[in-house]
């Protein structure tokens, strides 16, 4: 089956944006990429920092409420609805829920030529990266570093601890 959809899974600050603009480089056609970070900058201000939102813990912590996880579960349909008018599309997410997340995927999913990609980086490397971007929680990376990819399966994995993100995108790209 053809490759309609990527999803990149990894944590905060493990690389995952910059992979994408160098797959949308690397990739023969065009393809449109959403990230979790723009769905979370487009909720209302209202469900920042609420317990029906989403809140960020001093230590880096995530917690969601309802109402975030609906709005996500209608996002997530979206972007599906659109692989099936026949974008290509490149998802950027964090699954906090584990294998509960990817499920959520698979549903919205269901039907699509999916490649699941694990983003992998040392927790130390992603908390520099973290303290270097100065727009994160400090400790969200150390915490999110291995807690996304737990009972995580994947068709690929990549490591951006010592690996260049164009690196990382050549090796998903000869997957697609």
């Amino acid at each position: 089956m053809t490759t309609q959809v990527i999803v990149l899974n990894g944590g905060s600050s493990s690389g995952k944006s910059g992979i994408v603009r160098c797959l949308q480089e690397v990739l023969p056609d065009p393809w449109l990429a959403f990230g979790v970070d723009s769905f979370v900058d487009a909720l209302p201000a209202k469900l920042q920092g609420s317990d029906g939102g989403i809140s960020f813990a001093q230590d880096g912590g995530v917690s969601v409420g309802a109402e975030f996880r609906a709005l996500d579960a209608a996002w997530a349909e979206g972007i599906a609805a659109m692989a099936r008018a026949g974008a290509r599309i490149i998802v950027d997410d964090v699954f906090l829920g584990g294998p509960h997340s990817r499920q959520r995927w698979q549903k919205a999913l269901d039907g699509l030529g999916v490649l699941w990609v694990g983003v992998r980086c040392d927790s130390a490397v992603a908390a520099g990266r973290e303290i270097a971007r100065g727009d994160r929680v400090r400790g969200m990376a150390a915490s999110q570093a291995h807690l996304v990819h737990e009972g995580v399966s994947y068709d690929l994995e990549v490591d951006t601890t010592h690996t260049e993100s164009l690196v990382c995108a050549r090796t998903i790209a000869a997957h697609v």
